[in-house]
């Protein structure tokens, strides 16, 4: 990538995706990352449904947070969540698609606060998440080159 760096969100997110296992075996997808947002996509899978022949609000769950991490690493600034609440809306059915647009509402020094709307392809919403992130002090995702001494 020409003009590329640790401080574009997309190579941010695209270095973070090439290690997330949990998030690539769910058959997720980034549609963009920015500085605080965050788009990703799941389709929902046979294996992804519950008893109730509906997706699992687990994997729900883990849509939302992946948008969420996403979108508070964003700055190359390595952060985890502190919590994540979540309302279910509505049902996902096996081969809905998926959306979890993730924006960060507040961020003050080491926390934040973000809200992620997880919709289906026809855009009806399915969740509302909220999480709450803490960043680690003077750690970052993509590792800084090392500083030369004199």
């Amino acid at each position: 990538m020409s003009g590329a760096s640790s401080s574009d969100p997309a190579v941010v997110g695209a270095h973070m995706f090439a290690a997330d296992r949990a998030s690539r075996g769910l058959g997720m997808s980034i549609a963009q990352v920015g500085v605080g947002t965050a788009t990703l996509t799941m389709t929902v899978r046979d294996d992804m449904l519950n008893g109730h022949d509906i997706c699992h609000g687990g994997f729900i769950t883990t849509l939302a947070d992946s948008a969420f991490a996403y979108a508070c690493n964003s700055r190359n600034v390595l952060t985890v969540a502190a919590g994540l609440t979540i309302d279910f809306l509505a049902p996902a059915h096996r081969g809905d698609v998926l959306t979890a647009t993730a924006a960060e509402t507040w961020r003050v020094g080491r926390a934040g606060v973000y809200d992620i709307v997880v919709s289906n392809q026809n855009g009806a919403k399915v969740a509302l998440v909220r999480g709450r992130s803490h960043s680690l002090a003077g750690r970052t995702v993509i590792p800084e080159p090392a500083k030369e001494t004199p």
